[in-house]
């Protein structure tokens, strides 16, 4: 298996080199950085507690698939698959794409750093569970990539690690396999499984084009995936993890200030979780603010883990909650050598998911600031403690909360309003009162798989940078919405 992995890993590397290197006549030499804008979509329920359960079940159940063994995730999907709750509907942020083959058409995908592959429903589209009829894109004419191609293992790499297993799922004769001769062998239909869905598509190439803040920005040969089959899945995803097929790879050939990193301010924190963050913004490339900016950054290494090559890793040491520092477990620490542990980095995820531990750990500790708990609420909700309050949330008795990266300094404080939503009261709760849950669950005590999400509700209001050039990942809070208004 380590042998696998070890090729596996070099085949994707080598694959990435090519594949900028074939392109690096198109690009585009620019310095500048890049702006996507991004929107934020909430999805409707009659009650902030209904919403809420939606969105922590969903965080459950993401973590539950990174938790699986690498070997272990074809035979294990169908267990996750048991729970409905699609992307449709789950708290996130999404940018626009048109394709060359349906120019009038704009499909809206979800920015997911915790996959690597762009695909969205091409018509005909059989979904079963879906409640929406999704928005369709036509499949690209005579533009199937060949299963020769880069582009096809780096699809299949999970099940298919050597590229000939590919030409031979595709059905290309051995004697062409040998002689490396499947040009005209359509790459096959992958999966992918997001945990709480599952899609079959099939790789294209085709121009694209995205809203950017410059020009110009048409991708050419850009591959991504037609999905003809779904189960739960209603819309398209933009895959930014690390991988030949990730948004921010295939960018890079039109801007190649992108391949040095990226980087992106979701909204500002709000008490209110009724309301919309405002303004959020993508910036492709690192913007230089030396001496331009008061941001303080803390950073902190991408850990390398060849099990898992499409997460942005890195390693948690402890919380502080006040004047109390809690050690995380080595789990959340590093990653060991069967590519267990670390931290995944997840703007697909909406909450945090810690190990068990750790996290009874912190609630321990901020129950000791004797503010009343509401059951109710978390009976009703899916979360693992809430409080009632009166008047303002952020006026609460509780404490800063510090999460403590590896690095030096690698500290980041969380605003309250970050790591607390804020519920209205429901008929059925006696109190009446408004409430306020922690954004942090718990993911069990499970040995093997990831350690833990640092999902985005946590990253509200904050730039989260991801120099890819120095292989490590910053944090910095930032205004969001005059950062986008400044470079825009």
């Amino acid at each position: 298996m380590n042998l696998l992995l070890t090729l596996g890993s070099k085949i994707m590397a080598s694959m990435l080199l090519c594949f900028i290197l074939c392109f690096s006549s198109l690009s585009v030499s620019s310095s500048e950085v890049v702006v996507l804008p991004l929107t934020h979509s909430l999805p409707k329920f009659n009650s902030t507690q209904l919403l809420f359960k939606s969105l922590s079940i969903h965080s459950s159940i993401r973590f539950q698939q990174h938790q699986q063994k690498k070997q272990n995730q074809d035979q294990n999907h169908n267990q996750s698959q048991q729970i409905s709750i699609p992307l449709s509907e789950v708290s996130g942020y999404y940018l626009s794409i048109t394709t060359g083959s349906n120019p009038s058409k704009s499909i809206s995908l979800f920015m997911d750093t915790g996959s690597h592959i762009v695909w969205y429903p091409c018509s005909p589209y059989k979904c079963f569970r879906c409640k929406t009829p999704p928005k369709l894109l036509k499949p690209p004419k005579n533009a199937s990539v060949s299963c020769s191609s880069p582009a096809c293992p780096a699809a299949h790499l999970s099940r298919f690690p050597i590229p000939s297993d590919i030409c031979a799922v595709a059905g290309c004769p051995i004697k062409r396999i040998v002689n490396s001769d499947c040009d005209s062998y359509s790459c096959p239909p992958f999966y992918l499984a997001y945990g709480d869905g599952s899609i079959i598509a099939r790789l294209y190439k085709d121009s694209a084009t995205v809203p950017t803040s410059s020009v110009p920005s048409l991708i050419p040969n850009f591959t991504f995936g037609c999905a003809h089959k779904a189960i739960n899945e209603e819309v398209g995803v933009a895959g930014f993890g690390p991988g030949l097929l990730s948004l921010p790879s295939q960018l890079a050939t039109v801007y190649p200030q992108v391949s040095k990193g990226f980087s992106y301010c979701l909204g500002d924190s709000t008490s209110n979780s009724s309301e919309t963050p405002s303004s959020s913004a993508l910036f492709l490339g690192l913007k230089d603010d030396s001496g331009n900016s008061s941001t303080e950054f803390a950073y902190t290494p991408i850990l390398d883990n060849p099990s898992r090559p499409y997460y942005y890793m890195v390693g948690l040491e402890g919380i502080s909650v006040g004047k109390k520092y809690i050690a995380a477990p080595e789990l959340v620490k590093r990653v060991d050598k069967n590519g267990d542990g670390g931290t995944i980095v997840d703007s697909g995820s909406t909450m945090t998911i810690l190990p068990k531990s750790l996290h009874d750990s912190l609630v321990a500790e901020l129950d000791r600031f004797n503010n009343e708990r509401a059951k109710v609420v978390e009976d009703n909700s899916a979360f693992e403690r809430c409080y009632y309050f009166d008047g303002d949330i952020m006026n609460m008795n509780l404490p800063a909360v510090v999460l403590h990266f590896v690095g030096n300094g690698s500290s980041v404080t969380i605003p309250r309003g970050n790591y607390l939503v804020e519920i209205y009261p429901e008929k059925n709760d006696p109190i009446q009162r408004h409430s306020a849950c922690l954004t942090f669950k718990n993911g069990g005590d499970k040995i093997g798989g990831t350690g833990a999400i640092f999902g985005y509700y946590m990253q509200l209001g904050i730039e989260v940078v991801y120099d890819l050039a120095n292989k490590r990942i910053g944090f910095g809070k930032q205004p969001c919405k005059a950062l986008s208004d400044k470079v825009k």
